[in-house]
C-alpha cells in the first residue's frame, strides 16, 4: 500500500533562499475541510508578519489530491515552514500570539485573535511533523510560488551511498533543461533529518517537481547509455509514485 506522505513546499518550496523546513502533514477530522481553510487563512497573516521580522524565509499550506487506495490516515493538506540556515530554525522563537496582534492591529480585537489561535490543532486528526534539509536543488523558475501552483512529491528511500550523487549529477541537470524549456519550475531533491514519534517512516528522502508547463516536451530520454545510467538511479533508491499538490496559501 502506498504511504503517501502527504506533506514538503516549498512549496514547499525551497526556493532559492530556504534550504531547511519543518513540514507537517495534516490529517483532517470529517467535514472539517472549509473550517481549517479559514484558520490557515487566518494564520496566513501571521507569517507575512514572521517573515517581514526575519523569524523565518517562507511558509506554504498544499492541497493533496486524492488517489484511489489512499490509506485512512493520509494527509489531505501540507504545511511548510521554510529557513534560509539551520540557525534559523533551530532559533525560531515565534510567538504566534505576539505576531497576531500586529499583523491584525485594528483588524480584530484581541479577544477574537486568542479564539481563533485556540482552534490550532482541533480540526485535524493527526498532524505529523518532519525535519527537512535540501540536499540539492535548481533555481526556481517564474518567479514565486502562488496559490494555484501545482506541484509533485516522490517519496525515496536511499538503498546505497551514492544516491545522492547519482540524484545530483545525473537528474538535477535533467530538471535544468526542463527549466529552461518551461517544463518544470523547480525541482528539489530533501532528505529529512528528524520526524515526529507518529510520523510514518518508510521514506528517506523525496524529490519536490513545482510544475511548468507540462504540455512542453521533456528531453529525450533513451539509448544504452542513458539505460545504464537510469540502471544506476532505480539500484540507488526505491521510489513510490508521484502525489500532486495544489498550493493554497504562499508567504514568501
Amino acid at each position: 500500500m502506498k504511504k503517501i506522505l502527504l506533506l514538503f513546499a516549498v512549496l514547499f518550496s525551497f526556493s532559492v533562499n530556504a534550504q531547511y523546513a519543518v513540514m507537517w502533514a495534516i490529517d483532517l477530522n470529517d467535514g472539517a475541510e472549509d473550517d481549517y481553510v479559514k484558520l490557515e487563512e487566518f494564520y496566513s497573516e501571521i507569517h507575512k508578519e514572521a517573515l517581514k521580522q526575519g523569524l523565518r524565509s517562507g511558509w506554504s499550506v498544499w492541497k493533496r489530491t486524492p488517489q484511489e487506495g489512499d490509506e485512512a490516515n493520509a494527509a489531505e493538506y501540507i504545511i511548510f515552514d521554510n529557513f534560509s540556515s539551520k540557525e534559523q530554525m533551530e532559533g525560531n522563537g515565534a510567538d504566534n500570539a505576539e505576531l497576531a496582534q500586529i499583523a491584525y492591529k485594528g483588524k480584530m480585537s484581541k479577544r477574537a485573535i486568542t479564539k481563533m489561535l485556540e482552534k490550532t490543532g482541533s480540526y485535524s486528526r493527526e498532524r505529523r511533523t518532519y525535519m527537512l534539509e535540501a540536499v540539492d536543488f535548481t533555481t526556481l523558475g517564474g518567479g514565486n510560488v502562488r496559490p494555484g501552483d501545482k506541484a509533485t512529491i516522490n517519496l525515496m528511500t536511499k538503498k546505497t551511498d551514492d544516491f545522492e550523487s547519482y540524484e545530483s549529477e545525473i537528474w538535477k541537470p535533467i530538471a535544468e533543461k526542463n527549466i529552461l524549456s518551461g517544463r518544470l519550475r523547480q525541482w528539489v531533491l530533501a532528505k529529512v533529518t528528524d520526524r515526529s514519534e507518529n510520523a510514518w517512516q518508510d521514506f528517506t528522502h523525496f524529490a519536490w517537481n513545482l510544475q511548468g508547463n507540462l504540455d512542453i516536451k521533456g528531453p529525450d530520454l533513451s539509448g544504452f547509455i542513458w539505460d545504464k545510467l537510469w540502471e544506476g538511479i532505480e539500484s540507488s533508491r526505491d521510489m513510490q509514485d508521484a502525489n500532486e499538490f495544489t498550493c493554497v496559501f504562499a508567504v514568501n
